[in-house]
């Protein structure tokens, strides 16, 4: 079978590879729309949001006694409070320090867990279980690629905002008892115990609730009736794809698993046709040097970085620790400039700027747009622009130079493909603008974050 690395090759190098694919963004494969996604995404901050998480993310089951020591191994993180019905936001880097990706983990009894995320993680997890001869079993439960919504082993909804304790507290007949954040409890719905998980998705107050398959459409009824009268509404794939970006988190880094030499056996073991091999790499910053797109975990605010272990990536983070690191930024963007390029959408032939597609509007899985201080380029860069009907402006997460950008402080994007478009279809032809805009604090400021900032990094 074909590898990762056998399609790097016939495509003359990772990045060429990347910039060619023809796969836009990562696909959540559920309604777009189950009212109007700007209802929806204001619900979560003022009344109350269902998220159907149960269908774009791959569950990763692993279990048996060298569980932790393999979990261990290979992440930032430490394990020391560790085992059943605890979570974490799992951080993997490559031997060079770069960040191959982030996910949850569901410690669901003492060695048995789940890794739940984008494939990079269960990938890089699922590898090493067997290339490091772990004594553990794994097993995948693959995320839906498509609209058909094949039967999957799990559910999992997401109820936040403000009002959602109110409904989960009446789903469950009374109180709920003391979930620790990013720990797990069981409540009651319709009879059944339920596991949830309290953290914050999009940035509100709420708990992730886990359960069978087959009482999904039970399950998400009763919800539904619950918060009826409490403003509760149904989010699509179009709110959800703008969470990440209110809420600050870095939604899916390039994995740093291209270029490693001693990755070169991991690329051999990935699919020709696989998650990493199929992405695509889109926008306005341009680099012949791949690792200019890879990130640390301090870059992405993961400040969890324990030492008192030995991981993968170790030592190459041991000696980056003390060096200048890239720093979370909302940028928000120019309400004039976006008008323009709204604007010229009437020129004739290829004068417009690149399309913005609501709410979310990048057209890549990797999107990377340069940023600019007085013309000059800034170490970092722009990524994953949406419309927040919260904030009611055009909003980018960036990762850059603090020593530049600073919160205040106005930059210069540069909005568009590069030689006036890619060949990707999802991109027409059209001319680069540039976008000024603000850096700001990320997440972006919120009532309803009151209490949840501080504990972000409670998560390790």
């Amino acid at each position: 079978m074909a590898s990762l690395q056998d399609k790097i090759d016939r495509s003359g190098g990772a990045l060429n590879m990347l910039r060619n694919s023809q796969i836009g963004q990562y696909v959540f494969p559920v309604a777009a729309e189950f009212s109007n996604w700007r209802d929806e995404v204001e619900a979560w901050n003022n009344t109350a949001v269902l998220l159907d998480q149960s269908h774009h993310m791959t569950d990763l089951y692993v279990e048996g006694p060298d569980t932790v020591r393999l979990l261990s191994d290979l992440s930032i993180n430490n394990y020391k409070n560790f085992g059943r019905n605890k979570a974490k936001q799992i951080v993997c880097c490559s031997h060079e320090g770069h960040v191959i990706g982030d996910a949850v983990l569901f410690g669901l009894d003492d060695f048995r867990v789940n890794v739940v995320g984008r494939p990079h993680i269960p990938n890089w997890v699922q590898y090493n279980a067997v290339a490091g001869g772990y004594d553990v079993v794994v097993e995948r439960d693959e995320r839906t690629t498509n609209t058909a919504h094949p039967k999957r082993r799990s559910y999992r909804f997401e109820v936040q905002g403000p009002k959602a304790w109110e409904i989960l507290e009446k789903l469950n007949g009374g109180p709920i008892d003391d979930i620790k954040f990013f720990s797990m409890g069981q409540i009651k719905i319709c009879g059944r115990n339920v596991r949830a998980l309290k953290h914050g998705m999009a940035g509100a107050p709420g708990l992730e609730l886990i359960g069978p398959a087959d009482e999904a459409e039970e399950v998400r009824a009763a919800i539904l009736a619950a918060g009826r009268d409490l403003g509760l509404l149904q989010g699509g794939a179009r709110a959800y794809s703008t969470a990440s970006t209110e809420s600050g988190w870095f939604a899916s880094v390039l994995p740093a698993v291209y270029s490693d030499p001693k990755l070169a056996d991991y690329r051999k073991w990935l699919p020709e046709h696989g998650f990493e091999a199929g992405a695509s790499l889109g926008g306005s910053f341009t680099s012949d040097n791949i690792e200019d797109y890879y990130i640390t975990p301090w870059d992405a605010g993961y400040k969890f970085v324990d030492f008192n272990h030995d991981f993968v990536g170790r030592d190459a983070l041991l000696a980056k620790k003390d060096e200048p690191h890239l720093q979370k930024m909302t940028l928000i963007w120019d309400n004039d400039d976006v008008v323009d390029i709204f604007r010229s959408q009437f020129n004739e032939g290829d004068d417009r700027a690149k399309w913005m597609e609501g709410p979310a509007a990048y057209f890549a899985t990797f999107p990377f747009d340069e940023v600019k201080v007085n013309g000059k380029l800034v170490p970092g860069f722009s990524t994953y622009v949406v419309y927040s009907s919260n904030v009611r402006r055009w909003i980018s997460l960036a990762l850059l130079d603090p020593s530049v950008v600073k919160e205040g402080d106005t930059v210069e994007l540069t909005w568009g493909e590069p030689g006036g478009g890619s060949n990707r279809p999802l991109v027409e032809r059209h001319k680069q603008v540039t976008v000024r805009a603000v850096a700001a604090s990320s997440p972006v400021p919120s009532k309803i974050r009151e209490g949840y900032r501080p504990y972000l990094n409670t998560a390790a």
